[in-house]
């Protein structure tokens, strides 16, 4: 078994796709992704060998699919995942990179990275266990992230006699959570990892449903790359100012660009001093252009000096986000160590890093049935809440579900550079979920 050779005329022609898989322990996550890519023939035939040399040692008449991605001896040995695993597939109508993360509820911060940058997530059940806690705690962190597309995987069904009541009970639970946190778009598929059920191809078993596999959902879920219909923004990575004799007055701002366009000649204003100027030049591979675009990496210049350094942000003048010290958030904390009422942090948003401290954690949310837990006074591993943070420098934050790339921010232990949380800037998901009802056509005002 070969992967198929695709020219790189074809490979340009398709889309790219980014997907992440979550669920419970045991749910068959690491199963399914082996499936899907035995079964669309993109395991190479060595790769294969060594899957069936290790699961032979270990007893087993099978090949172990799990084994392609739980790459680490830990991971192995225990028959679970630990850490993220990535990997790279394509198909004649698509190409993707898949993220398969941890069930452990220790490790639903690894699902929170594999997530951030998703436009998918795959959500596993087991068709025997139906939604559990870390269902639900799955589906939360795709609707805090602004994941616009969910699949729930009904796993297993050949160990429930593939029962179609089973599949619609699961479904009908899934879906209304799911909704209820402002997930645009779900989909139920009922599938057997282990046996190939629905993965790639249709199943024998399940006529009663008559919706996509798995791959065929993945290949055709619409998705959407286009950033320039977003506000445009630039953080400043970089000051260039060669001060050669060929280049005696250039002071360049580097940097990529993380959503929008910047034309030649258009006024901006430089955040957070709030100073307006206008651009002068971009610079992209060492050639002058008059437009760019999200995500080029580009060097703009501007018509005056103004003091700009690293952290700073470029925005057009009519268009600019708020400047702010009292950031306001949701937020996912991934450390071992709680974050607390009082605490000192770093905030890093975007390019810039500024010092802050907690100043109140209003509530922690309950997954159960989504209320909110008031004044918990701190936050442990895996905890999703509200937090107020007090910066000492003002910051130019955008709602995160206006971007996901400048409404977002980590805090960071000042100590020892630990990443202690993840946070979203803006209203909270269960408040965006009871302002719009969620729209399943289309992919408007989500920003990815």
């Amino acid at each position: 078994m070969t992967t198929p050779i695709l020219s790189a005329e074809r490979l340009s022609a398709t889309t790219l796709l980014r997907f992440a898989t979550a669920g419970s322990v045991d749910d068959g996550k690491s199963t399914l992704v082996g499936r899907l890519l035995h079964d669309s023939k993109s395991i190479l035939t060595d790769q294969l060998e060594a899957v069936e040399q290790a699961s032979l040692s270990r007893g087993q008449d099978a090949p172990d699919l799990a084994l392609l991605t739980d790459g680490l001896r830990a991971e192995r040995e225990q028959g679970i995942t630990i850490d993220v695993a990535y990997r790279y597939f394509a198909t004649t109508r698509r190409r993707f990179i898949l993220a398969d993360t941890p069930g452990h509820v220790q490790y639903t911060r690894n699902m929170v990275t594999g997530a951030s940058t998703a436009e998918l997530a795959v959500v596993l059940v087991d068709a025997r266990n139906g939604v559990v806690e870390q269902t639900r705690r799955h589906a939360a962190v795709a609707a805090l992230l602004r994941v616009p597309h969910v699949v729930l995987a009904v796993n297993k069904m050949d160990l429930v006699d593939y029962a179609e009541p089973v599949f619609a009970a699961i479904a009908e639970e899934f879906t209304a959570y799911a909704a209820s946190l402002g997930v645009p778009e779900i989909t139920a598929i009922p599938i057997s990892a282990l046996a190939g059920d629905n993965v790639v191809e249709p199943s024998a078993h399940m006529d009663w449903y008559g919706g996509p596999t798995v791959l065929e959902h993945l290949e055709t879920v619409p998705v959407s790359h286009d950033l320039t219909a977003c506000h445009a923004r630039f953080p400043v990575q970089y000051v260039i100012r060669p001060q050669t004799p060929e280049h005696p007055d250039y002071r360049g701002y580097a940097g990529q660009i993380a959503a929008g366009v910047f034309r030649v000649g258009e006024p901006v204003s430089v955040l957070p001093s709030g100073r307006t100027t206008t651009i002068t030049g971009i610079d992209a591979l060492g050639e002058s252009v008059d437009t760019a675009w999200a995500p080029q990496s580009v060097t703009i210049r501007l018509a005056d000096d103004i003091d700009i350094s690293r952290g700073d942000l470029i925005a057009p003048a009519d268009d600019s986000p708020a400047v702010t010290r009292d950031v306001e958030a949701t937020v996912c904390h991934v450390a071992d160590q709680p974050l607390s009422v009082g605490q000192r942090v770093l905030l890093k948003h975007t390019t810039r890093t500024v010092k802050a401290i907690v100043k109140d954690i209003p509530s922690r949310l309950t997954l159960d049935d989504l209320s909110q837990h008031p004044a918990p006074g701190q936050l442990v591993a895996n905890d999703i809440g509200r937090v107020v943070v007090r910066t000492a420098e003002p910051l130019a934050l955008d709602a995160y579900a206006d971007s996901r790339r400048t409404g977002s921010f980590l805090l960071i232990d000042p100590a020892d550079g630990t990443t202690l949380t993840a946070g979203m800037a803006g209203a909270s998901f269960a408040a965006v979920a009871e302002a719009a009802a969620p729209a399943a056509d289309d992919d408007a005002g989500w920003d990815f």
